[in-house]
């Protein structure tokens, strides 16, 4: 096992520049996600720690190594990509044997590790099918278990469930989380959904434009964002924000705290509360409501324009078009500058 550390890490292709110093400390054990839009560079990132990419300068180290001119093959890591990459003509025991292979290991050591990852994966019963006769679920752990056999010292993940639908994804991720724990091992994962990233990390590194926004917990990430890209990014539904125009006379007086044309109030759905109007943060106008049973999404617009929405444990029993008053808890309130997004 071994950390990953990265120091001023930028990459470019001709004059275009897409990642722009990144400096990062992953500890030896941790399960860290990269998150991020399409185009933030996560999988770039991701590559470049495996050596399918080189640095243009910087420094990438792996436990006490530095490994910037080292093949990808001996750097010690093992990658899961959103494809599968399965031979289609090679039973499940040979595509996770393959590797080995080729590096000539001992057969009877490759056979040892080939069945020990089968059992942790629980697809012992499928090593003499093909991958034609698998489930989606299925063939992502076979090649989850191709890289467990090579024993690397850092595990990758490039968007592993993208393919899958939604049930599996949910089972395969807990399949995931498990395996973590169960191998204590270094794993990095790349994904574009903020659902994922909260259920799994430990460290969660949010990215855009090639830059890193922030790095903490899912829980400190989601209690206090650093700026409103992470606020909006991280929770679902997103955080709504208003301007001083947008809020009630009465916001200032009900968050305790005076507010100014330079503040964005940010406001989590699941954070607002039904209230009066002499307690109300914001006023809207009830224009769609989303009835998932267990909850209710309440899409509204402010006399200003500005669409938000609040998640409720019942749906509101106002008619479309009625104005509804909402209030929150000041603690939970965010505020950020609006010229440069940045908390307050």
């Amino acid at each position: 096992m071994a950390g990953l550390t990265l120091r001023d890490v930028r990459k470019s292709y001709g004059e275009t520049q897409v990642m722009h110093g990144v400096d990062l400390d992953i500890e030896d054990g941790e399960f860290v996600v990269f998150v991020g839009p399409s185009g933030c560079g996560k999988s770039t990132l991701l590559r470049m720690i495996a050596g399918l990419e080189e640095i243009t300068s910087g420094s990438v180290m792996i436990g006490d190594r530095e490994v910037n001119d080292v093949a990808a093959a001996k750097r010690g890591v093992a990658m899961v990509f959103q494809t599968y990459a399965l031979y289609p003509h090679m039973t499940v025991y040979k595509n996770m044997a393959f590797g080995l292979k080729q590096a000539k290991t001992d057969p009877a050591e490759i056979d040892k590790r080939v069945k020990a990852a089968a059992e942790i994966l629980q697809i012992t019963d499928y090593l003499d099918r093909a991958p034609r006769n698998l489930s989606g679920g299925q063939r992502q752990r076979v090649a989850i278990g191709r890289a467990i056999v090579r024993d690397p010292e850092v595990f990758l993940f490039d968007e592993p469930l993208s393919n899958l639908d939604a049930a599996l994804r949910v089972q395969t991720r807990l399949e995931i989380a498990r395996l973590h724990e169960r191998l204590a091992s270094t794993m990095i994962y790349v994904t574009h959904d903020q659902v994922e990233a909260m259920t799994l990390a430990d460290k969660i590194v949010v990215l855009r434009d090639g830059r890193i926004e922030q790095v903490g917990s899912p829980i400190e990430l989601y209690d206090r964002p650093q700026n409103a890209f992470v606020a909006q990014f991280i929770g679902s539904p997103k955080m709504n924000f208003f301007g001083t125009a947008d809020v009630a006379a009465s916001a200032s007086k009900a968050l305790g705290r005076e507010l100014t044309e330079a503040h964005q109030v940010g406001l989590r759905p699941e954070h607002m509360e039904q209230t009066t109007l002499a307690k109300s943060v914001v006023q809207g106008k009830l224009e769609l409501v989303e009835n998932l049973g267990e909850y209710a999404l309440v899409h509204l617009v402010t006399a200003t324009g500005i669409e938000f929405i609040a998640k409720t444990e019942k749906p509101p029993t106002e008619a479309k078009g009625e104005m509804i008053n909402f209030g929150i808890k000041p603690e939970l309130a965010h505020y950020f500058d609006k010229n440069t997004g940045l908390r307050a």
